[in-house]
């Protein structure tokens, strides 16, 4: 299952120090409860969406209302909440590993098909959380081709913040995995 929380921030001085708490505490902390399997950061380069997007994928839904996600990956942001904006959480059904992108891809997300040639579809249908939107497509593009959609409605286009992490095995500390 797809994980995807959203966000943008709206206190610039802190930011920054927000953005290292997030990837470098957070994000670990995330995979060391069981059931995280993945999680990579991203920032939007369009407008129109939330700025922050987090992908993670866990295993099953009952994860996100474990005792052990609440205590060490859920609702740590009480110091950030005040200027946390536009957060939305989701989860999505999806057949498709998380990509793990590198910087010279691009996240492309959209409500519907739309088609980059010669790149496959990643689809997933809403069934937790907010449920909204209900449905998601997503493609890695490279940056100059991902560029070229961006005029497009409702398309969005995300660049990495941080590589994508992944739990290995049965142990918690999570390693930084290759990207395409």
């Amino acid at each position: 299952m797809f994980y995807i929380v959203e966000c943008s921030y709206n206190d610039p001085p802190s930011e920054a120090e927000w953005n290292a708490f997030y990837s470098q505490e957070k994000l670990p902390a995330l995979l060391s409860v069981t059931g995280f399997m993945t999680s990579q950061r991203f920032r939007a380069i369009t407008p129109g969406c939330p700025v922050y997007l987090a992908l993670h994928i866990v295993t099953n839904a009952d994860v996100l209302h474990s005792e052990e996600y609440r205590l060490k990956g859920g609702g740590n942001f009480s110091r950030w909440q005040r200027c946390i904006t536009d957060w939305h959480r989701n989860l999505y059904a999806c057949e498709d590993p998380a990509p793990a992108l590198s910087c010279d891809h691009i996240l492309l997300l959209s409500t519907h098909l739309v088609s980059p040639a010669g790149h496959r579809a990643i689809d997933m249908q809403a069934v937790g959380l907010d449920c909204s939107p209900e449905r998601r497509v997503a493609w890695v593009l490279p940056r100059e081709t991902a560029i070229q959609a961006s005029p497009l409605p409702e398309v969005y286009l995300y660049e990495p913040l941080t590589p994508q992490l992944q739990r290995s095995g049965n142990n918690t500390q999570p390693e930084q995995r290759s990207t395409r």
